[in-house]
């Protein structure tokens, strides 16, 4: 039964999955992380699918998410990662901005193109399976782009990843 699907993640022994991720999972043409246009856009390695189990993974996609230590919004994300990928903002402020990182970070459809960024430029197969495909992402996502070989999971964000994954069927890259 996939309590969250109506109240978000429901924080249990057993993760559920967020009304957010059930809607983009249940509706694949709508695009919840990237503006109409970007979604459709070949040259992103990382699909809608598997940005929405890295969201869950990482903080139940939590959308209301502010900055806490160093890390920002439903993805996470630290000041490095945000200008590892390309520093996107949003509503055209400048990278410079004060504020600007936190304010993408903080954003769901920014900080998604930010991981996508992140991803295009770290992008590697991390568990040698001979392909890059969403654990490799998963991975990365988590571990950072310069140490992802062999490297499992870390516990809870493994099992919410992989549970992610096991609702939504086999992703793709």
């Amino acid at each position: 039964m996939l309590r969250g699907a109506t109240r978000g993640l429901v924080h249990s022994r057993k993760p559920s999955l967020s009304i957010a991720f059930y809607y983009e999972a249940t509706n694949p043409p709508q695009s919840l992380f990237l503006p109409f246009g970007v979604a459709a856009q070949s040259n992103l390695p990382v699909t809608q699918q598997c940005l929405g189990c890295i969201c869950e993974a990482i903080s139940a996609c939590n959308t209301t998410s502010t900055c806490s230590g160093d890390v920002c919004g439903p993805f996470r994300i630290t000041w490095a990662y945000w200008a590892d990928s390309g520093k996107p903002t949003v509503g055209g402020e400048p990278p410079e901005a004060a504020t600007a990182y936190a304010n993408c970070a903080r954003d769901t459809y920014c900080s998604a193109l930010a991981v996508q960024g992140y991803m295009s430029k770290f992008q590697q197969d991390c568990n040698g399976d001979g392909k890059i495909d969403c654990d490799d992402f998963a991975t990365i996502h988590k571990t950072g782009g310069y140490g992802c070989k062999g490297i499992p999971l870390p516990e809870p964000y493994g099992e919410r990843y992989r549970q992610c994954k096991q609702i939504v069927g086999q992703l793709r890259p």
